[in-house]
C-alpha cells in the first residue's frame, strides 16, 4: 500500500508502480509487470485514507493463469481432437468397409483382358451397384455377340474361299505341266503364286477365327511337341531344299495339354516365317524340350532378324516390318501370340546365335504332377 505521495505504508514496497501514462478506470488499473525475474499480475487499487487517496497493491504470479489456462485447454480441446479423430477413423472405416465391394469390382474389372467378355457375377456385387453392373453384363453381351458374329463370318469367308483356291491352284499347277509358251508361263506362275498365297492366307483367317476367345476349343488332349515337329520334317526339309537352307532338328519328348490343331498350325506359321525370311545358304533349327522343367518349342534362323524396336509390332496383325523381302501377309505371329494365349504359353522373339537371325520361343505351362 502507497500513499498518496507515493511512499510505501505497508506490504512489499518494491513492487512495480502503475505505469506511466496509465489511469484508473473506476479506480482500479490491473497491468503486468515482471518482479524478482518472475512475471506478474497486479492491480492497483485507489482507496480513501482519513481525507486523502491511498494505492492498494495486489500482485500475483501469473504461474496459476498459465496452469488454468493449460488445464482448461487440456480439458476442453484435447477431448475434442480425439473425439474428432474417433470420428473420423469411424467415418473411414464404415466408407471403406462400404466401398470395399466397389473396389473388388472394380478390381476384377482392371484385371481381366480386353478379350474377356464374361458377365459380371451378380451374386458378389453390392446391393447399390447392380443396375450398373447388369448395365455392363448387357454391354459385354452385346460386344461378344459382334465378336462372334464376326468370327463367323471370318471363318465363313475363309472356308467358302477354299475350295475354289484350291481349284485354281491345282488348274494353274496342270497348265504348267504342260507345254505352253515362256510368255504365257510367266503369266501362269505369277497366277499360281498369287494363288498359293491367297490359300495360305484364307487358312491363317480360319486358324485365327478358330483361336480368339469365343472360338478356341477346350484344351483336353495330351501332345507331344516332339511328335508335332517330327510328323512334319519331310514337307518343312522339302522346302528348304528347294532354298537351299539347312533344316536340322534338336529334339527331346515335351508334352502339354493342348488342341493340336492350333499348336500345328502355331509350329507351321514360325517354320514358314524362319523359312521365308532366311537367305539361301542359311540354317533353320527346330529344337523342342524341357526348360527348368516347363515344355519348349523353338526355331531358330540366322536370317535377317527382326529389330529390337519391332519385336512387339510384328505380333499385331497384319503388320510387316517395313523393308523386309517375302510374300508374307504379317498374320503369322499374330496367330502364333493367339495361340500361345490359348495354352498359357509365352511368346518369346530374340537373336538368334551370335546375334543374327531370329530365335521364337513357346514355353508352355509346366505339366500338372502325374497321381
Amino acid at each position: 500500500m502507497r500513499s498518496p505521495e507515493g511512499a510505501a505504508v505497508a506490504g512489499d514496497p518494491d513492487l512495480p508502480l502503475v505505469p506511466a501514462g496509465r489511469s484508473p478506470e473506476g479506480r482500479v488499473v490491473a497491468y503486468d509487470s515482471v518482479y524478482r525475474n518472475e512475471k506478474i499480475r497486479i492491480v492497483a487499487l485507489q482507496q480513501p485514507c482519513e481525507g486523502r487517496t491511498c494505492t492498494v497493491y495486489v500482485a500475483e504470479t501469473t504461474r496459476k493463469r498459465t496452469a488454468l489456462a493449460r488445464n482448461i485447454v487440456i480439458s476442453s480441446v484435447v477431448p475434442a481432437v480425439l473425439i474428432a479423430l474417433a470420428a473420423l477413423s469411424v467415418v473411414w472405416f464404415g466408407v471403406k468397409r462400404g466401398l470395399a465391394p466397389l473396389e473388388a469390382l472394380s478390381k476384377e474389372i482392371r484385371g481381366r483382358s480386353a478379350r474377356d467378355l464374361r458377365p459380371i457375377d451378380l451374386a458378389h456385387s453390392p446391393e447399390e451397384a447392380r443396375p450398373l453392373v447388369q448395365g455392363l453384363n448387357q454391354l459385354l453381351a452385346r460386344v461378344d455377340e459382334a465378336n462372334r458374329n464376326q468370327q463367323r463370318f471370318l471363318a465363313n469367308a475363309a472356308h467358302q474361299l477354299r475350295t475354289p483356291l484350291a481349284g485354281l491352284q491345282a488348274h494353274t499347277e496342270l497348265a504348267l505341266s504342260q507345254p505352253v509358251p515362256d510368255q504365257v508361263r510367266t503369266e501362269l506362275e505369277h497366277v499360281h503364286g498369287a494363288t498359293v498365297r491367297t490359300a495360305r492366307l484364307a487358312g491363317q483367317l480360319l486358324a485365327l477365327a478358330r483361336v480368339e476367345p469365343g472360338g478356341r476349343p477346350a484344351l483336353s488332349a495330351r501332345v507331344n511337341l516332339r511328335r508335332i515337329a517330327e510328323e512334319s520334317a519331310d514337307e518343312w526339309v522339302r522346302r528348304a531344299l528347294a532354298k537351299d537352307i539347312d533344316f536340322g532338328f534338336e529334339l527331346a519328348d515335351a508334352e502339354i495339354t493342348a488342341e493340336e490343331f492350333l499348336l500345328r498350325e502355331a509350329y507351321a506359321n514360325l517354320a514358314h516365317n524362319a523359312l521365308e525370311y532366311t537367305q539361301r545358304g542359311g540354317h533353320v533349327t527346330v529344337r523342342t524340350g524341357l526348360h527348368e522343367g516347363r515344355p519348349v518349342l523353338e526355331i531358330e534362323d540366322d536370317g535377317p532378324g527382326i529389330p529390337d524396336a519391332e519385336r512387339e509390332r510384328v505380333l499385331e496383325r497384319f503388320y510387316r516390318v517395313s523393308g523386309s523381302v517375302g510374300s508374307g501377309s504379317g498374320l503369322g505371329l499374330a496367330i502364333v501370340r493367339e495361340i500361345a494365349l490359348a495354352h498359357g504359353a509365352e511368346l518369346g522373339l530374340d537373336a538368334g546365335v551370335h546375334g543374327r537371325g531370329c530365335r521364337a520361343t513357346l514355353i508352355f505351362p509346366s505339366a500338372p504332377a502325374q497321381p
